[in-house]
């Protein structure tokens, strides 16, 4: 009689062998299969006489394999070039395409591979619609996302990475070379199944993994060079004692130097990158292992970074029903970050290094004969050279990362899973500041204002543990025309952080000694601090798809945050989704243009939980002394409160519909989407004013009484063709039109940021009606040119409106009326937030030759040239179009002010365009013919060459319009680091 007998194997993509799941394994003639797992692996029960399978899936070629008696049977599926569809990975499973009702967006690793980057993210820059990166060329920094527009005023932007399972804030770990794809879930739909963690927007990242057969080996590299890719020219000794002259009527020292502080302080700085990687398997059990090194010597001098990163992701089959797998990951960075004086809490992200370099005087000589120029005996900057060259920065960064699962599927309808996720890291903190002693000469001393009787060393040690246990079951049947798949599960997370600082004085220059155990005990000082937190989750959902026509998906999240009190601790974010597959239809059939047409629409909340842990605690502060009768009595100690807090605080809300229409046409030739938002924010965390009482915190309070929107359309298309087996391309572009404003208050008060200094006071406002961040600035109605027009421009009482003003100063105007210029007078100036923002790219493959290039840029933003307005010593450098543009006697400009020494108000006159279109990536490749590497025993090798920022088109004035930020104080510059061009060479190889 003929035996039941099981059957498994694993599905893999013949063009990059990595798994394929969501493939279809049917027994031919009947209805009876199953679906690959997300390692591409399927098991399948077979009757003696079945011995017939039929893969498909969309995307692929179908394919028929006999089994003959096999127990066995792995197979490889080609690419169908003439189809739109791909598998999409989404939160705990994978769906095709086709299938999805939400909107999400899938880049592949090999196009995240072509740019010299640290990170994935910044290498995902305008080929997502929907989603901004604002990127810095700050070497170890990660770039700032921003999904559909800003939602919060004063609660976390930060997206949610997913990384095998284990969720992250911060990919910087994760080397690029190891990720097969990146998907992005967009909308609050496709989101919902992270509840609380998708607010921001999700990124879920799949890391390589071996697949069955001969052991594999490849390696990859890049070399090249960074520089700035654009400087701000500055005036020279002559132009700038000439302005300075003018500004104060007292000619500047005679000096014989001409410094160019950028040229002093810049460099064309190396970068490299390796990677290498094993891997093979039996039907048993596979493996992969990928080491990489990553070196990065930023533009300014002595600010080194470096990378090292391990990983290893092996996959186990016990049994016919029982996975088992782990990934894991090491990452080692080591940053000597030179970026400017730093302080405790801040190592290596902000510093003054740059912006020293725009105000400091040409006339000072940078060092000569070892000896740095004073630059305080002219302007109150630092010299920078002696910054870089006499302050030690370096931060070192460990950090383990891993996963592993355990599968049991007991039917082929029915499948359990946990999986078990942690992330480790540990950070030390080192900045060591050299003794600075003074010299008699007064251009040349070693140090000026930069004095420094002591050495110091400042060190700070961090450790954060977050884990997250995920256990989920699925249900995949298939009744007829009727596909259903149900997912239900309970996952838990935990974080604990904690740090300890400590500086001292008089350590020795000797890099061996730097311990805080060496200097003078006298003057240490402590700190510490940390972080703890948890959440529990329950999640469903469910798939439904009736004759692949009709789509419906349903999914519910609770979810309980420690952050918040208990009263508001659990959530509940429901979402769902509907879609009809038009093209399949009856009365689509004889038509020849459409081969997908498909509308949907969806509907989700989803929420942020990114507050302050103690943001519901109140705090006081002992030993206060208590005032009886208007006077203190010091012996009588009492207790302050420190801040008032909302007990009942909640979470913040993202509630969106969605709607869009895919199509492609034209054999697939012409594909695209075209998606429309509606996302608004309810409970955003803001400032609300109270009453004073007596000598507690400041009258106001932190909680959610605000209402953010944004709305858009996100329009992607693609052009593919094959014009004959030796050259095909490709042409596509995506563009998103977005509008971001208040909606409501709702009792709070307008929030005000983007502090520049005592004379500009804020610059941004965030009030009902305008966008987060808007610039709120005076109105410069032009230059006054006489003393008779500052005294004619008078109140209504006949006083001057500005009566300390002088000709060649600023103009404002009297907004409100009162008969006087103060911040009363501001007026909405635009926001950072672009109108919309874009990404082109092409394509052309000859023979073995390939062609590649992208196109990034945003429209209708504004940003704020901040460094311009804090010349407040009024000897600082200018630059050099300042000179020549500024108001005089005999060229009376109205927009461009008269030689003047700083403390200028914050007004329109430093708004700029932030529009700018840039090269991002432009890269040439050939590929060596097979008949050629056989002989040396290679697969496969690829050489090329690559150019990052190769070009920007912008309007703004100053060093880059792109400046991240929180939300309330984004786009202006500062000290930004600039934007880097890159030009590198590299290799791929296969063995």
């Amino acid at each position: 009689m003929a035996q039941n007998r099981q059957v498994t194997g694993t599905v893999i993509s013949a063009e990059d062998k990595q798994p394929v799941p969501g493939v279809n394994v049917l027994v031919q003639g009947t209805s009876r299969g199953t679906v690959t797992d997300l390692d591409g692996k399927y098991s399948l029960d077979l009757s003696g006489t079945e011995e017939t399978l039929v893969f498909s899936f969309i995307g692929f070629t179908s394919k028929t394999v006999p089994v003959q008696g096999r127990t066995v049977v792995d197979v490889e599926l080609e690419l169908d070039t003439k189809t739109l569809e791909e598998i999409v990975v989404v939160g705990y499973g994978v769906q095709k395409k086709s299938d999805i009702t939400g909107s999400t967006a899938n880049i592949k690793g090999d196009e995240l591979l072509k740019q010299p980057v640290l990170t994935a993210t910044q290498a995902m820059q305008g080929k997502v619609a929907g989603v901004q990166i604002i990127s810095s060329g700050q070497p170890g920094s990660s770039p700032q996302i921003r999904v559909r527009g800003v939602g919060t005023a004063l609660g976390g932007t930060t997206s949610l990475y997913v990384v095998d399972g284990v969720l992250t804030d911060d990919i910087s770990n994760i080397n690029t070379a190891d990720i097969v794809d990146m998907n992005i879930l967009k909308d609050a739909s496709s989101a919902a199944i992270y509840g609380s963690r998708g607010a921001n927007g999700v990124i879920i990242i799949t890391t390589k993994k071996g697949v069955s057969g001969d052991l594999k080996i490849s390696y990859n590299n890049n070399i090249g060079f960074r520089q700035a890719a654009n400087l701000v020219e500055m005036a020279n000794a002559s132009e700038y004692s000439n302005y300075i002259q003018a500004a104060t009527g007292n000619p500047a020292p005679a000096s014989p130097y001409d410094t160019d502080w950028y040229g002093t302080i810049l460099r064309n700085a190396f970068q490299q990158s390796h990677n290498i990687s094993v891997s093979g398997g039996t039907d048993k059990a596979t493996y992969l292992f990928n080491a990489g090194y990553l070196s990065d010597q930023g533009i300014i001098l002595n600010n080194d970074f470096e990378r090292f990163t391990l990983r290893f992701n092996n996959d186990y089959k016990l049994s016919d029903k029982i996975q088992f797998g782990f990934q894991s990951s090491f990452g080692n960075s080591i940053n000597e970050n030179a970026f400017g004086n730093i302080n405790i809490d801040a190592f290596g992200n902000v510093g003054s290094v740059y912006n020293n370099a725009y105000r400091a005087s040409p006339i000072i000589t940078s060092i000569q004969d070892g000896r740095y120029g004073n630059s305080s005996a002219y302007q109150n900057v630092g010299n920078p050279l002696l910054d870089l060259n006499n302050n030690s920065i370096r931060v070192n960064e460990n950090r383990l990362q891993g996963s592993t699962f355990l599968s049991y599927k007991p039917v082929e309808w029915l499948t359990f899973r946990s999986s078990l996720g942690a992330d480790w890291r540990n950070s030390l903190n080192r900045g060591y500041y050299y003794q600075f002693n003074a010299d008699e000469n007064t251009f040349l001393v070693a140090g000026g204002n930069q004095l420094r009787a002591q050495s110091s060393l400042i060190v700070q040690n961090s450790q954060a543990f977050r884990w997250v246990w995920d256990n989920t079951a699925t249900i995949t049947k298939q009744l007829g025309k009727h596909d259903v798949t149900l997912l239900a599960g309970v996952t838990a997370e935990k974080l604990n952080f904690t740090f300890l600082s400590a500086n001292r004085n008089d350590i020795p220059a000797d890099p061996d000694l730097w311990y805080i155990g060496v200097g003078d005990a006298n003057t240490s000082q402590n700190n510490g601090g940390g972080d703890a937190w948890a959440r529990n989750s329950y999640l469903s959902r469910v798939n439904y798809s009736y004759n692949e026509k009709y789509l419906f998906t349903a999914t519910v999240r609770i979810d309980g945050s420690s952050r918040l009190p208990e009263i508001n601790r659990w959530q509940t974010f429901p979402s769902f989704g509907v879609g009809w597959q038009i093209h399949r239809e009856g009365f689509m059939e004889n038509q020849n243009i459409f081969d997908v047409l498909k509308l949907r629409g969806s509907y989700g909340k989803v929420g942020n939980d990114q507050i302050p842990t103690n943001a519901y605690t109140v705090s006081v502060e002992q030993n206060k002394p208590y005032p009886f009768g208007g006077v203190l009595v010091p012996a009588i100690p009492g207790v302050q409160i420190n801040q008032n807090i909302d007990p009942n605080i909640t979470w913040e809300i993202t509630e969106e519909y969605d709607l869009a229409i895919e199509f492609g046409l034209f054999q697939s030739k012409l594909t695209g989407e075209v998606n429309y938002y509606d996302k608004k924010v309810a409970n955003a965390l803001i400032s609300v004013p109270l009453p004073r009482t007596g000598a507690d915190a400041d009258g106001i309070i932190f909680t959610n009484a605000a209402t953010i929107q944004n709305r858009g359309v996100e329009v992607l298309l693609n052009w593919k063709k094959l014009v004959n087996e030796n050259l095909s391309y490709s042409v596509g572009g995506n563009v998103t039109f977005n509008e971001n404003k208040v909606v409501g208050l709702n009792g709070g008060r307008a929030i005000r940021g983007g502090s520049i200094g005592a004379a500009q006071g804020f610059t941004t406002i965030t009030d009902n009606g305008l966008p987060v961040g808007s610039f709120f600035v005076l109105n410069q109605i032009g230059v006054f040119n006489t003393t008779g027009e500052v005294n004619s421009y008078i109140n209504n009482d006949g006083d001057p409106l500005q009566p300390t003003a002088k000709p060649g100063d600023f103009k404002y105007e009297d907004v409100n009326g009162d008969g006087r210029i103060d911040d009363e007078d501001r007026v909405f100036a635009g926001s950072y937030q672009p109108v919309a923002y874009f990404g082109l790219n092409g394509s052309v493959n000859f023979k073995s030759w390939d062609f590649s290039i992208d196109f990034y840029g945003n429209v209708g933003n504004e940003v704020y040239n901040g460094k311009k307005a804090v010349r407040v010593e009024g000897r600082d450098n200018v630059e050099k179009s300042v000179v020549y543009d500024r108001w005089t006697a005999a060229n009376r400009s109205q927009t461009e002010p008269g030689a003047n020494t700083g403390n200028q108000l914050a007004s329109k006159y430093f708004v700029e365009s932030g529009s700018f279109v840039r090269i991002n990536n432009l890269t040439i490749g050939y590929t060596f013919p097979k008949s050629m590497l056989e002989k040396v025993r290679i697969s496969t090798c690829r050489a090329f060459v690559t150019s990052q920022n190769l070009f920007t088109l912008k309007k703004y004035s100053g060093f880059t319009p792109e400046l991240p930020g929180d939300p309330i104080s984004s786009g202006i510059e500062l000290s930004a680091y600039p934007t880097t061009r890159t030009v590198a060479l590299g290799i791929n190889v296969g063995f």
